[in-house]
Protein backbone atom coordinates (compact mmCIF):
# COMPACT_ATOMS: atom_id res chain seq x y z
CA UNK A 1 0.00 0.00 0.00
CA UNK A 2 1.22 3.27 -1.30
CA UNK A 3 0.90 6.43 1.79
CA UNK A 4 1.23 10.12 0.62
CA UNK A 5 1.68 13.02 2.69
CA UNK A 6 -2.50 14.03 4.03
CA UNK A 7 -2.29 17.46 1.38
CA UNK A 8 -1.23 15.22 -1.22
CA UNK A 9 -3.68 12.45 -0.35
CA UNK A 10 -6.71 15.05 -0.14
CA UNK A 11 -5.69 16.62 -3.28
CA UNK A 12 -5.46 13.12 -5.42
CA UNK A 13 -9.14 12.53 -3.48
CA UNK A 14 -10.76 15.52 -5.09
CA UNK A 15 -9.15 14.67 -8.79
CA UNK A 16 -10.72 11.12 -8.22
CA UNK A 17 -14.15 12.53 -7.49
CA UNK A 18 -13.91 14.96 -10.30
CA UNK A 19 -13.26 11.96 -12.99
CA UNK A 20 -16.70 10.38 -11.07
CA UNK A 21 -18.09 13.96 -11.04
CA UNK A 22 -17.50 14.15 -15.00
CA UNK A 23 -18.48 10.35 -15.48
CA UNK A 24 -22.16 10.45 -13.35
CA UNK A 25 -23.03 13.66 -15.21
CA UNK A 26 -22.44 12.39 -18.62
CA UNK A 27 -24.60 9.97 -17.72
CA UNK A 28 -27.33 12.17 -15.42
CA UNK A 29 -27.58 14.69 -18.26
CA UNK A 30 -29.17 12.29 -20.94
CA UNK A 31 -32.70 11.87 -19.09
CA UNK A 32 -33.72 15.66 -19.39
CA UNK A 33 -32.32 15.99 -22.68
CA UNK A 34 -34.33 13.00 -24.38
CA UNK A 35 -37.55 15.52 -25.24
CA UNK A 36 -34.71 17.51 -27.19
CA UNK A 37 -33.10 14.00 -28.63
CA UNK A 38 -36.89 13.01 -29.98
CA UNK A 39 -37.36 16.33 -31.66
CA UNK A 40 -33.77 16.05 -33.19
CA UNK A 41 -33.27 13.15 -34.70
CA UNK A 42 -37.02 12.28 -34.83
CA UNK A 43 -36.65 8.98 -32.97
CA UNK A 44 -39.55 7.11 -30.57
CA UNK A 45 -39.37 6.83 -26.09
CA UNK A 46 -38.18 3.24 -27.17
CA UNK A 47 -35.07 4.54 -29.12
CA UNK A 48 -34.10 7.22 -26.76
CA UNK A 49 -34.17 4.57 -24.36
CA UNK A 50 -31.44 2.69 -25.79
CA UNK A 51 -29.04 5.73 -25.65
CA UNK A 52 -29.80 5.48 -21.81
CA UNK A 53 -29.25 1.61 -21.49
CA UNK A 54 -26.61 1.27 -23.93
CA UNK A 55 -24.37 3.43 -21.29
CA UNK A 56 -24.73 0.83 -18.61
CA UNK A 57 -24.80 -1.99 -20.53
CA UNK A 58 -21.30 -0.94 -22.88
CA UNK A 59 -19.89 -0.33 -19.37
CA UNK A 60 -20.68 -3.80 -18.00
CA UNK A 61 -19.21 -5.55 -20.93
CA UNK A 62 -15.62 -3.56 -21.27
CA UNK A 63 -15.53 -3.91 -17.71
CA UNK A 64 -15.29 -7.43 -17.41
CA UNK A 65 -12.76 -7.95 -20.16
CA UNK A 66 -11.03 -4.77 -18.57
CA UNK A 67 -10.93 -7.50 -15.43
CA UNK A 68 -8.09 -10.04 -17.39
CA UNK A 69 -5.62 -7.56 -17.81
CA UNK A 70 -6.31 -4.49 -15.34
CA UNK A 71 -3.50 -5.64 -12.75
CA UNK A 72 -1.25 -5.62 -15.25
CA UNK A 73 -1.28 -2.31 -16.13
CA UNK A 74 -0.09 0.96 -14.25
CA UNK A 75 -3.10 2.19 -12.43
CA UNK A 76 -2.26 5.79 -13.38
CA UNK A 77 -1.90 4.72 -16.95
CA UNK A 78 -5.01 3.02 -17.03
CA UNK A 79 -6.69 5.81 -15.92
CA UNK A 80 -5.55 8.18 -18.03
CA UNK A 81 -5.92 6.11 -21.26
CA UNK A 82 -9.53 4.71 -20.45
CA UNK A 83 -10.76 8.49 -19.06
CA UNK A 84 -9.21 9.64 -22.10
CA UNK A 85 -11.24 7.15 -24.23
CA UNK A 86 -14.12 8.62 -22.18
CA UNK A 87 -13.58 12.40 -23.33
CA UNK A 88 -13.24 11.20 -26.59
CA UNK A 89 -16.63 9.24 -26.61
CA UNK A 90 -18.17 12.27 -25.14
CA UNK A 91 -16.59 14.80 -27.65
CA UNK A 92 -18.18 12.32 -30.29
CA UNK A 93 -21.70 12.78 -28.27
CA UNK A 94 -21.48 16.07 -28.74
CA UNK A 95 -20.89 16.10 -32.31
CA UNK A 96 -23.61 13.72 -33.57
CA UNK A 97 -25.00 14.56 -36.75
CA UNK A 98 -28.03 11.39 -36.31
CA UNK A 99 -29.26 9.39 -34.33
CA UNK A 100 -26.90 6.12 -35.04
CA UNK A 101 -23.65 8.11 -34.44
CA UNK A 102 -24.34 9.52 -31.02
CA UNK A 103 -26.11 5.67 -30.12
CA UNK A 104 -22.30 4.72 -31.09
CA UNK A 105 -20.93 7.57 -29.08
CA UNK A 106 -22.63 6.75 -26.28
CA UNK A 107 -21.44 3.06 -26.45
CA UNK A 108 -17.50 4.55 -26.66
CA UNK A 109 -18.35 6.82 -23.54
CA UNK A 110 -19.80 4.27 -21.52
CA UNK A 111 -17.02 1.67 -21.80
CA UNK A 112 -14.49 3.72 -20.91
CA UNK A 113 -15.60 5.63 -18.29
CA UNK A 114 -17.43 2.68 -16.84
CA UNK A 115 -13.63 1.09 -16.63
CA UNK A 116 -12.21 4.86 -15.64
CA UNK A 117 -14.69 4.85 -12.44
CA UNK A 118 -13.70 1.30 -11.54
CA UNK A 119 -10.28 2.36 -11.82
CA UNK A 120 -10.92 5.07 -9.20
CA UNK A 121 -12.09 2.98 -6.45
CA UNK A 122 -9.02 0.50 -7.04
CA UNK A 123 -6.31 3.69 -6.40
CA UNK A 124 -8.53 4.78 -3.64
CA UNK A 125 -8.08 0.84 -2.16
CA UNK A 126 -4.38 0.82 -3.13
CA UNK A 127 -3.82 4.12 -1.68
CA UNK A 128 -5.70 4.78 1.24
CA UNK A 129 -5.70 2.37 4.26
CA UNK A 130 -8.35 0.73 5.33
CA UNK A 131 -8.65 3.01 8.79
CA UNK A 132 -9.25 5.57 6.80
CA UNK A 133 -11.05 4.63 3.82
CA UNK A 134 -14.61 5.11 5.06
CA UNK A 135 -13.59 8.91 4.80
CA UNK A 136 -12.16 8.96 1.29
CA UNK A 137 -15.01 6.98 -0.08
CA UNK A 138 -17.23 9.94 1.15
CA UNK A 139 -15.50 12.00 -0.31
CA UNK A 140 -15.33 10.42 -3.58
CA UNK A 141 -19.34 9.62 -3.44
CA UNK A 142 -19.88 13.64 -3.48
CA UNK A 143 -19.34 13.42 -6.91
CA UNK A 144 -23.01 12.11 -7.14
CA UNK A 145 -24.27 14.76 -5.17
CA UNK A 146 -22.37 17.42 -6.71
CA UNK A 147 -23.59 16.22 -10.65
CA UNK A 148 -27.68 16.57 -9.06
CA UNK A 149 -27.13 20.24 -7.60
CA UNK A 150 -24.31 21.57 -9.94
CA UNK A 151 -23.82 19.92 -12.91
CA UNK A 152 -27.39 18.87 -14.15
CA UNK A 153 -28.56 22.72 -13.35
CA UNK A 154 -25.60 24.09 -15.19
CA UNK A 155 -26.35 21.35 -18.40
CA UNK A 156 -29.66 22.11 -18.82
CA UNK A 157 -28.59 26.05 -18.70
CA UNK A 158 -26.18 25.43 -21.52
CA UNK A 159 -28.42 23.59 -23.18
CA UNK A 160 -31.25 26.32 -23.06
CA UNK A 161 -28.88 29.22 -23.65
CA UNK A 162 -27.05 27.05 -26.64
CA UNK A 163 -28.54 23.69 -27.51
CA UNK A 164 -28.02 19.99 -26.86
CA UNK A 165 -24.57 19.86 -27.77
CA UNK A 166 -23.30 21.96 -24.81
CA UNK A 167 -23.21 19.93 -21.94
CA UNK A 168 -21.13 17.77 -23.37
CA UNK A 169 -18.92 20.06 -24.93
CA UNK A 170 -18.47 21.77 -21.22
CA UNK A 171 -17.51 18.50 -19.73
CA UNK A 172 -15.22 17.74 -22.27
CA UNK A 173 -13.29 20.87 -21.51
CA UNK A 174 -13.59 19.56 -17.83
CA UNK A 175 -12.61 16.33 -18.83
CA UNK A 176 -8.99 17.68 -20.56
CA UNK A 177 -8.39 19.60 -17.99
CA UNK A 178 -8.63 16.83 -15.21
CA UNK A 179 -6.20 14.78 -17.90
CA UNK A 180 -3.51 16.97 -17.40
CA UNK A 181 -4.11 17.44 -13.71
CA UNK A 182 -4.37 13.23 -13.14
CA UNK A 183 -0.80 13.44 -14.97
CA UNK A 184 0.68 15.81 -12.45
CA UNK A 185 -1.32 15.10 -9.01
CA UNK A 186 -1.44 10.59 -9.43
CA UNK A 187 1.41 8.99 -8.08
CA UNK A 188 2.81 6.25 -10.06
CA UNK A 189 1.36 2.82 -9.39
CA UNK A 190 3.23 0.23 -11.11
CA UNK A 191 1.10 -3.20 -11.01
CA UNK A 192 1.61 -5.60 -7.83
CA UNK A 193 4.24 -7.57 -8.22
CA UNK A 194 2.60 -11.04 -7.93
CA UNK A 195 0.18 -10.05 -10.33
CA UNK A 196 2.21 -9.57 -13.64
CA UNK A 197 3.01 -13.34 -13.06
CA UNK A 198 -0.52 -14.36 -13.32
CA UNK A 199 -1.63 -16.06 -16.66
CA UNK A 200 -4.81 -13.64 -17.15
CA UNK A 201 -7.45 -16.55 -17.33
CA UNK A 202 -6.31 -17.71 -14.20
CA UNK A 203 -6.13 -14.83 -12.63
CA UNK A 204 -9.96 -13.86 -13.47
CA UNK A 205 -10.71 -17.67 -12.68
CA UNK A 206 -9.58 -16.70 -9.06
CA UNK A 207 -11.09 -13.50 -9.16
CA UNK A 208 -14.60 -15.25 -9.76
CA UNK A 209 -14.42 -17.97 -7.79
CA UNK A 210 -13.81 -17.14 -4.95
CA UNK A 211 -16.44 -17.12 -2.28
CA UNK A 212 -15.73 -14.29 -0.71
CA UNK A 213 -15.41 -11.96 -3.97
CA UNK A 214 -18.93 -13.52 -5.11
CA UNK A 215 -20.23 -12.29 -1.54
CA UNK A 216 -18.83 -9.01 -2.59
CA UNK A 217 -20.15 -9.35 -6.56
CA UNK A 218 -24.05 -10.21 -5.10
CA UNK A 219 -23.44 -6.98 -2.54
CA UNK A 220 -22.93 -4.35 -5.24
CA UNK A 221 -25.90 -5.99 -7.04
CA UNK A 222 -28.37 -6.20 -4.72
CA UNK A 223 -27.67 -2.61 -3.88
CA UNK A 224 -27.44 -0.99 -7.15
CA UNK A 225 -30.38 -3.02 -7.98
CA UNK A 226 -32.47 -1.92 -5.00
CA UNK A 227 -31.48 1.66 -6.15
CA UNK A 228 -32.25 1.22 -9.87
CA UNK A 229 -36.17 -0.36 -8.42
CA UNK A 230 -36.42 3.13 -7.26
CA UNK A 231 -34.65 6.20 -8.82
CA UNK A 232 -35.90 5.82 -12.60
CA UNK A 233 -39.76 6.46 -11.65
CA UNK A 234 -38.86 8.54 -8.48
CA UNK A 235 -39.98 12.38 -9.60
CA UNK A 236 -42.58 11.08 -12.34
CA UNK A 237 -44.36 9.43 -9.19
CA UNK A 238 -44.26 12.09 -7.08
CA UNK A 239 -45.79 14.70 -9.67
CA UNK A 240 -48.64 12.45 -10.43
CA UNK A 241 -49.10 10.07 -7.39
CA UNK A 242 -48.05 12.73 -4.70
CA UNK A 243 -49.06 15.78 -6.27
CA UNK A 244 -45.91 17.57 -6.45
CA UNK A 245 -45.80 20.80 -8.58
CA UNK A 246 -43.93 19.87 -11.50
CA UNK A 247 -42.45 23.53 -11.02
CA UNK A 248 -40.58 22.17 -7.90
CA UNK A 249 -39.37 19.03 -9.28
CA UNK A 250 -35.80 20.76 -9.29
CA UNK A 251 -36.23 20.88 -5.26
CA UNK A 252 -35.92 17.11 -5.35
CA UNK A 253 -32.51 16.77 -6.79
CA UNK A 254 -31.09 20.25 -5.43
CA UNK A 255 -32.28 19.34 -1.45
CA UNK A 256 -31.22 16.05 -2.15
CA UNK A 257 -28.23 16.18 -3.53
CA UNK A 258 -27.44 19.10 -1.08
CA UNK A 259 -27.94 17.00 1.82
CA UNK A 260 -25.72 14.02 0.07
CA UNK A 261 -22.57 16.46 -0.35
CA UNK A 262 -22.74 16.97 3.64
CA UNK A 263 -23.49 13.32 5.01
CA UNK A 264 -21.55 11.40 2.75
CA UNK A 265 -17.85 12.96 4.15
CA UNK A 266 -19.89 12.60 7.77
CA UNK A 267 -20.69 8.85 7.26
CA UNK A 268 -17.50 8.17 5.85
CA UNK A 269 -16.05 9.72 9.12
CA UNK A 270 -18.39 7.79 11.42
CA UNK A 271 -17.45 4.19 9.64
CA UNK A 272 -14.17 4.80 10.07
CA UNK A 273 -14.97 5.44 14.08
CA UNK A 274 -17.18 2.87 14.48
CA UNK A 275 -17.08 0.06 12.28
CA UNK A 276 -17.95 -0.02 8.54
CA UNK A 277 -20.00 -2.95 9.21
CA UNK A 278 -22.11 -1.02 11.88
CA UNK A 279 -22.87 2.14 10.04
CA UNK A 280 -24.29 0.17 7.35
CA UNK A 281 -26.41 -1.46 8.90
CA UNK A 282 -27.37 1.39 10.51
CA UNK A 283 -28.14 3.46 6.98
CA UNK A 284 -29.56 0.12 5.29
CA UNK A 285 -32.72 0.20 8.36
CA UNK A 286 -32.83 3.34 7.68
CA UNK A 287 -33.25 3.61 3.96
CA UNK A 288 -35.70 1.09 4.43
CA UNK A 289 -38.47 3.28 6.08
CA UNK A 290 -38.61 6.09 2.67
CA UNK A 291 -38.07 3.13 0.21
CA UNK A 292 -41.21 2.08 1.34
CA UNK A 293 -42.87 5.57 1.57
CA UNK A 294 -41.69 6.68 -1.93
CA UNK A 295 -43.17 3.55 -3.40
CA UNK A 296 -46.60 3.44 -1.39
CA UNK A 297 -46.63 7.05 -1.65
CA UNK A 298 -50.26 9.41 -1.53
CA UNK A 299 -51.49 13.02 -2.25
CA UNK A 300 -49.37 15.06 0.08
CA UNK A 301 -47.77 18.59 1.46
CA UNK A 302 -44.49 19.55 -0.55
CA UNK A 303 -42.47 19.19 3.02
CA UNK A 304 -43.94 15.89 3.50
CA UNK A 305 -42.41 14.99 -0.24
CA UNK A 306 -39.26 16.70 -0.16
CA UNK A 307 -38.64 15.53 3.64
CA UNK A 308 -39.22 11.96 2.47
CA UNK A 309 -37.08 12.01 -0.96
CA UNK A 310 -34.26 13.90 0.80
CA UNK A 311 -34.33 10.96 3.99
CA UNK A 312 -34.44 8.32 0.56
CA UNK A 313 -31.36 9.98 -0.97
CA UNK A 314 -29.07 10.68 2.01
CA UNK A 315 -29.80 6.62 3.39
CA UNK A 316 -29.51 5.21 -0.18
CA UNK A 317 -26.26 7.17 -1.00
CA UNK A 318 -24.95 6.68 2.14
CA UNK A 319 -25.03 2.96 2.55
CA UNK A 320 -22.59 2.97 -0.54
CA UNK A 321 -19.54 5.08 1.68
CA UNK A 322 -19.08 1.82 3.91
CA UNK A 323 -20.46 -0.60 1.79
CA UNK A 324 -17.29 0.64 -1.51
CA UNK A 325 -14.67 0.95 1.42
CA UNK A 326 -15.30 -2.98 2.44
CA UNK A 327 -15.92 -4.05 -1.17
CA UNK A 328 -12.06 -2.66 -1.77
CA UNK A 329 -11.29 -4.84 1.23
CA UNK A 330 -12.20 -7.74 0.38
CA UNK A 331 -9.79 -8.47 -2.22
CA UNK A 332 -5.84 -9.24 -2.66
CA UNK A 333 -4.11 -5.62 -3.76
CA UNK A 334 -2.90 -7.85 -6.45
CA UNK A 335 -6.21 -8.63 -7.57
CA UNK A 336 -7.97 -5.26 -6.85
CA UNK A 337 -7.88 -3.95 -10.46
CA UNK A 338 -9.07 -6.56 -12.19
CA UNK A 339 -11.76 -7.27 -9.15
CA UNK A 340 -12.77 -3.65 -9.11
CA UNK A 341 -13.59 -3.84 -12.86
CA UNK A 342 -15.74 -6.91 -12.91
CA UNK A 343 -17.24 -5.04 -9.96
CA UNK A 344 -18.29 -2.49 -11.43
CA UNK A 345 -19.36 -4.31 -14.50
CA UNK A 346 -21.67 -6.27 -12.41
CA UNK A 347 -22.97 -3.12 -10.73
CA UNK A 348 -23.67 -1.69 -13.95
CA UNK A 349 -25.78 -4.57 -15.73
CA UNK A 350 -27.67 -5.10 -12.51
CA UNK A 351 -28.75 -1.47 -12.38
CA UNK A 352 -29.56 -1.99 -16.46
CA UNK A 353 -31.36 -5.33 -15.11
CA UNK A 354 -33.21 -3.82 -12.44
CA UNK A 355 -34.27 -1.23 -14.26
CA UNK A 356 -35.60 -3.20 -17.16
CA UNK A 357 -37.40 -5.33 -14.29
CA UNK A 358 -38.96 -2.13 -13.06
CA UNK A 359 -40.19 -1.09 -16.39
CA UNK A 360 -42.47 -4.22 -16.40
CA UNK A 361 -43.71 -3.65 -13.13
CA UNK A 362 -44.71 -0.48 -13.39
CA UNK A 363 -47.43 1.42 -15.46
CA UNK A 364 -49.90 4.02 -15.25
CA UNK A 365 -53.60 4.35 -14.89
CA UNK A 366 -56.06 6.63 -17.28
CA UNK A 367 -55.60 9.32 -14.87
CA UNK A 368 -51.97 9.15 -15.54
CA UNK A 369 -51.06 8.05 -11.67
CA UNK A 370 -47.83 5.75 -11.62
CA UNK A 371 -48.98 2.20 -10.76
CA UNK A 372 -47.09 -1.58 -9.77
CA UNK A 373 -44.66 1.20 -8.45
CA UNK A 374 -45.55 -0.26 -4.99
CA UNK A 375 -44.37 -4.16 -5.92
CA UNK A 376 -40.88 -2.46 -7.56
CA UNK A 377 -40.72 -0.64 -3.72
CA UNK A 378 -41.47 -4.28 -1.85
CA UNK A 379 -38.47 -5.95 -4.72
CA UNK A 380 -36.06 -3.22 -3.35
CA UNK A 381 -36.90 -3.81 0.38
CA UNK A 382 -36.00 -7.44 -0.47
CA UNK A 383 -32.59 -6.36 -1.61
CA UNK A 384 -31.90 -4.13 1.51
CA UNK A 385 -32.50 -7.35 3.07
CA UNK A 386 -30.40 -9.38 1.01
CA UNK A 387 -28.05 -6.84 1.43
CA UNK A 388 -27.04 -6.80 5.21
CA UNK A 389 -26.73 -10.69 5.41
CA UNK A 390 -24.23 -10.51 2.41
CA UNK A 391 -21.87 -7.84 4.03
CA UNK A 392 -22.05 -9.42 7.29
CA UNK A 393 -20.49 -12.49 5.72
CA UNK A 394 -17.75 -10.31 3.90
CA UNK A 395 -14.60 -11.00 4.80
CA UNK A 396 -11.28 -8.15 4.94
CA UNK A 397 -8.57 -9.56 3.43
CA UNK A 398 -5.99 -7.07 3.77
CA UNK A 399 -4.32 -6.33 6.70
CA UNK A 400 -4.28 -3.07 8.60
CA UNK A 401 -1.77 -0.34 9.57
CA UNK A 402 -2.33 -0.42 13.72
CA UNK A 403 -1.99 -4.39 13.65
CA UNK A 404 -0.78 -7.41 12.05
CA UNK A 405 -3.77 -9.89 11.76
CA UNK A 406 -3.88 -12.97 9.68
CA UNK A 407 -4.40 -12.78 5.78
CA UNK A 408 -8.22 -12.51 6.36
CA UNK A 409 -9.67 -11.21 8.97
CA UNK A 410 -13.82 -11.12 9.77
CA UNK A 411 -15.27 -7.69 8.90
CA UNK A 412 -16.48 -5.91 11.99
CA UNK A 413 -19.72 -6.92 14.26
CA UNK A 414 -22.42 -4.63 15.42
Amino acid sequence: MSALPRNRERLLLFTLAAVQFTHIMDFMIMMPLGPQFMRSFGISPTQFGFLVSIYSFAAGLLGFAAGFFMDKLDRKRALLFFYGGFVVGTLCCALSPNFFALLLARTVAGAFGGVAASIVYAIVGDVIPYERRGAAMGVIMTSFSLASILGLPVGLMLTGWFSWHAPFLLLVGIGIVLLVAMNRILPALPPHRHATAHDAWAQMRTILTSPNHQRAFALIAVLAAGSALIYPYLTPSMVTNAKLPESLMWLIYALGGGATLLTSPYFGGLADRHGKLKIFTWLVLISAVPTVVIANMVPSPVWVILLVTTSYMVSTSGRFVPAMAMITASVEPRYRGGFMSVNSAIQQLAAGLATSAAALLVNSDAQGRITGYPRAGWLALIMIVASVWLIRHLRVAEPTTTSTPPAVEPAEVV
